[in-house]
């Protein structure tokens, strides 16, 4: 990962002189309205007598400072985003360097029911997730985390694919996610296309005509009056009239009023993620598809979500009691407003949801990019289709330094199922996780932590670790006992590669090893594939009767009264034990 770190700091120092840039440009930019504003006031007031002078002045001013809000508007908005690209690229240096425990653990995504994920350290402080996670919006780390718990082993290629094309896209991927964290949304997508998909139109359908008929008849008024043909206490009838029509509906144009604000700035940002998918040049199927997603009929996704949010925008200046009160009263302007809201809510309220997905879909993505460019020394796995499961030499811990990990070498083929013996904290349990965590990254589509690896991909089911349950009453090994049920159950039904770790703790060891030992034999017999550890040497004599298992072990050895470990996994059954030499040492006994 630290290869990487060039680029980041490169990135970093380029958006850091943009900052500098862009406040130097709303400095600039703030001075100016200053003085246009303050030119306009001493201009109308110098012409005051000269009122078509004056006028000219003010209308030119208002255009001028109206001109350069746009203008800071915009420049603000850029600062947003380079100051959100500095703080990506800091992040991911910290990351290279090991700080990412402050980061989103994904505790709430734990699941013991699970086939793998609270075993494997998936999710939780320390965890894949932590360090992997790049997302910006809630669906989008919703999304994956489904995919890290999707147990999916279908087109494989095809996310590979679209993951090695992501990450060859740095800078895209980092705008992506620079514009996906300025999103503050008070609701969340779920709740807008439920709104949407439920929202019943109130407004007559034949407003437009009436609307327009409205305010060409105000119109008419006021070019009467102005001209003294008529009198002015028409005009205000007229006014109140307008407000007569819209106040029959203003319950329910408040009602709306107060939706469309808590969502307008949703869809503004979802607008410019959509734009940036739209404009990208994809090749893999995937990513084209998604593409696909967002296209309808000959018009972009962002160009009608742009449009619906310049109406929500308009909509909104009903906030602005003069333009509220002459708007409504004259030009039914917030009936008007909401008819083109309903028509848009009734042509796109079920399409919005596929437009959110795809979003979410590359808010998800570019998370296993960003890890797959972040990794460039990992091996994407060659899937086959044959007895082999797993061949990968030097697999190792994703998780660990490339420094402090031992990487090992496995190969195993279908129905094989090996037995692992070793001394305490000789590596079995971090071995296991390494082999648990790569078969999930290589059924998601990920790049292995190995030199090479061949896989003819498998779902993966674990029982490492049980959880007792007050609340459910049940002890630990109640608990576990109903683990190892579940997987039999499941293997029964589909083929998975099985990892287990020490079971049946919670029973004494004479029961344990009887227990072991025929949960072993019956797994075995269902044509099991995978691999189980164990301080029970008893185990390893199923070799002899089952030509399917095969004994491999991790030693120690007290060299100069000290106990060292070469975490290496070796053929064969471990002679060596340490718990009497520890105790020893640490003077206990």
């Amino acid at each position: 990962m630290k290869k990487t770190i060039p680029f980041y700091k490169q990135q970093l120092g380029e958006y850091q002189q943009k900052v500098k840039d862009s406040n130097a440009s709303i400095s600039k930019l703030s001075i100016l309205r200053l003085l246009v504003f303050l030119t306009t006031v001493f201009g109308v007031y110098f012409f005051f007598n000269e009122w078509i002078i004056a006028l000219s002045i003010g209308v030119i001013g208002i255009a001028v400072f109206l001109f350069l809000l746009i203008k800071y508007t915009n420049a603000k908005r850029q600062q947003a985003l380079f100051k959100m690209l500095v703080d990506i690229n800091t992040e991911e240096i910290k990351i290279a360097d090991g700080e990412f425990y402050h980061r989103d653990a994904g505790t709430q995504f734990q699941d013991s029911l699970h086939y793998y994920s609270l075993d494997i350290d998936l999710f939780g402080e320390g965890s894949f997730f932590q360090f992997l996670n790049r997302t910006s919006i809630y669906e989008g780390t919703l999304k994956l985390a489904n995919v890290l718990k999707a147990n999916h082993i279908e087109d494989i290629t095809s996310r590979q694919e679209a993951i090695k094309e992501l990450a060859d896209k740095p800078k895209w991927r980092q705008y992506f996610q620079a514009t996906a964290s300025l999103i503050k949304t008070e609701k969340s997508t779920k709740e807008i296309i439920r709104w949407l998909q439920q929202y019943k139109a109130f407004v007559p359908k034949a407003i437009s005509w009436i609307g327009l008929t409205f305010s060409s008849l105000s119109i008419v008024l006021f070019t009467l009056t102005l001209f003294n043909i008529v009198s002015s206490s028409y005009l205000l009838f007229w006014l109140f009239l307008g407000l007569g029509i819209t106040g029959a509906y203003l319950k329910k144009i408040n009602k709306l009023s107060t939706n469309v604000d808590a969502i307008k700035y949703t869809f503004r940002q979802y607008a410019q993620l959509l734009n940036q998918i739209e404009n990208e040049q994809f090749t893999s199927k995937l990513l084209k598809k998604q593409q696909e997603n967002i296209q309808l009929e000959k018009k972009k996704a962002s160009f009608i979500v742009t449009k619906f949010y310049k109406m929500l925008d308009a909509f909104d200046n009903r906030n602005n009691i003069i333009f509220n009160i002459l708007g409504n009263g004259f030009f039914l302007i917030d009936l008007k407003n909401t008819s083109k809201i309903e028509q848009w809510i009734k042509q796109y309220n079920i399409t919005v949801e596929n437009w959110f997905e795809t979003v979410a879909f590359f808010d998800a993505y570019n998370s296993l990019g960003n890890y797959t460019y972040n990794h460039s020394s990992y091996v994407f796995p060659e899937i086959i289709a044959n007895n082999e499961i797993l061949n990968s030499e030097n697999l190792g811990h994703p998780l660990l330094s490339e420094e402090k990990r031992v990487d090992n070498t496995i190969f195993i083929d279908r129905n094989q199922f090996f037995i692992i013996t070793g001394a305490n904290m000789a590596g079995k349990s971090t071995f296991l996780r390494a082999v648990s965590l790569n078969i999930v990254m290589a059924n998601i589509g990920l790049p292995v932590c190995a030199t090479s690896c061949r896989y003819n991909p498998v779902k993966l089911i674990t029982s490492m670790r049980a959880d007792d349950s007050l609340n459910e009453e049940s002890s630990y090994f109640f608990s576990e006992l109903k683990r190892l049920k579940f997987i039999v159950d499941e293997i029964k039904n589909g083929e998975y590669f099985i990892i287990l770790d020490e079971i049946l703790k919670g029973t004494n060891s004479t029961d344990k090893s009887i227990g072991s030992r025929k949960f072993v034999e019956k797994l075995v017999k269902l044509k099991a594939i995978g691999i189980i550890a164990t301080h029970d040497l008893n185990l390893c004599e199923l070799e002899e009767t089952f030509s399917e298992i095969r004994n491999h072990y991790f030693d120690a050895e007290i060299i100069d009264n000290e106990l060292h470990f070469d975490y290496t996994f070796k053929k064969g059954i471990c002679q060596n034990m340490n718990a009497n030499f520890l105790l020893k040492k640490m003077e206990i006994i």
